[in-house]
């Protein structure tokens, strides 16, 4: 059976298309003579990853969710989704707790900072220097999903550039740490959030000496001239790797960001 992504693909030029069904990427942002809006937007990459790097210890012995193309719910989710489409119409909501119960996810919405996003239920929520909020998988920190909020002087992501640019400059970054022995790009994409809020969304992968391979999905976007970037880091080792449930749960996570819908 053949998918088609809702999201936008960009290659840096004006055109935009259909994207794959495997795509996405992020991290950390560093520039040689940026200009200040860039340096915002590495300055707060900077402080989620550390906030990360506190946790990521090595580990012993290991808006649009109906549309999305990575999720293949169970016969038990199909049934209770066509149930609740009969009973209640086609509604965003019920088919968002469909899926989130499927994958075990719950609904956070800071609405001081203004955003929201799922997070898987079972994980702890735990305070870190310079992290807005940071969730771990117990007793493995290294799995973690992580949002920082800072203030910038852009209005929007289009201003510093398209989906493939912020990509290209994040595994340029990402190589010059000592700490990295590979890293490669997966994907970029670009969506629509609230109120059609510009999303872009990155996956990339990490061959590290801190904690061995490991696969990064990121989403960030500008609202009310703050920063707002989510981090999701995962271990992705050759001897247990990334099964499908925890992928499609960690790209359902990532699908949710966004900010939180005004009162």
């Amino acid at each position: 059976m053949n998918f088609q992504a809702p999201y936008k693909f960009s290659n840096g030029s004006s055109s935009k298309q259909k994207l794959p069904t495997r795509f996405l990427r992020d991290k950390k942002l560093a520039f040689d003579a940026d200009p200040p809006a860039l340096k915002d937007i590495d300055h707060s990459y900077h402080i989620l990853e550390q906030s990360a790097h506190v946790t990521q210890k090595p580990i012993l012995g290991s808006s649009h969710l109906c549309t999305s193309p990575l999720l293949y719910p169970s016969r038990r989710a199909l049934n209770v989704s066509i149930i609740s489409l009969f009973l209640y119409g086609f509604s965003p909501s019920i088919c968002e707790a469909v899926f989130a119960e499927e994958l075990e996810l719950e609904r956070y919405t800071d609405s001081k900072e203004g955003f929201t996003l799922l997070r898987p239920s079972s994980w702890v929520k735990v305070d870190k220097a310079g992290a807005t909020v940071l969730f771990e998988e117990e007793n493995k920190g290294s799995n973690n999903v992580g949002v920082v909020v800072n203030p910038v002087r852009l209005t929007s992501l289009g201003e510093f550039g398209s989906p493939q640019f912020v990509a290209d400059k994040l595994i340029q970054a990402e190589k010059r740490k000592e700490s990295t022995k590979d890293a490669a790009v997966v994907g970029a994409a670009e969506r629509s959030g609230e109120g059609g809020l510009q999303v872009y969304e990155f996956e990339y992968t990490v061959d590290s000496t801190r904690g061995g391979m490991k696969r990064v999905f990121s989403a960030a976007f500008v609202a009310s001239k703050k920063l707002y970037i989510l981090n999701i880091s995962h271990s992705d080792k050759p001897e247990s790797p990334l099964d499908s449930q925890r992928r499609k749960m960690l790209e359902q996570v990532l699908h949710s960001f966004d900010a939180a819908p005004s009162s």
